[in-house]
């Protein structure tokens, strides 16, 4: 047997990945803890354990969800704009085509979802 077949390969916890992940966009994006905490529908001491690496996301439960439709939305903006500053600007300034500013709609299931759909609609625009 060679050295590369008894190597074993470190797969990542999907919860690990998107628990960090999570985390990473809101401190990217300027988003408080406590902030995300109400768009993943946890407690802010939840958050704060998230933070810390004590807690991972659960795949069966709605923050998943919630914290999927997040990363999808950093990303989508990070396509777009390219920069951490102007993505930040981005979510604080007020977006007629959203009709409020994102930062205020994310803090719902359906702003959440309107402002990713919106996102990738801009996205596919060539």
């Amino acid at each position: 047997m060679t050295a590369i077949a008894n190597a074993t390969v470190h797969t990542p916890n999907a919860a690990v990945v998107l628990s960090k992940a999570v985390a990473r966009a809101a401190e990217r994006l300027n988003v408080s803890r406590s902030q995300l905490a109400k768009i993943l529908g946890v407690s802010p001491s939840t958050v704060t354990r998230l933070y810390a690496g004590d807690y991972q996301l659960e795949q069966h439960r709605k923050e998943w969800e919630f914290a999927l439709l997040f990363v999808r939305m950093f990303r989508s903006l990070d396509s777009i704009v390219g920069e951490e500053s102007t993505a930040r600007k981005w979510l604080n300034s007020d977006n007629r085509g959203l009709n409020g500013r994102p930062l205020d709609l994310i803090n719902n299931t359906e702003g959440l979802v309107r402002v990713v759909h919106y996102l990738d609609a801009s996205r596919g625009l060539v």
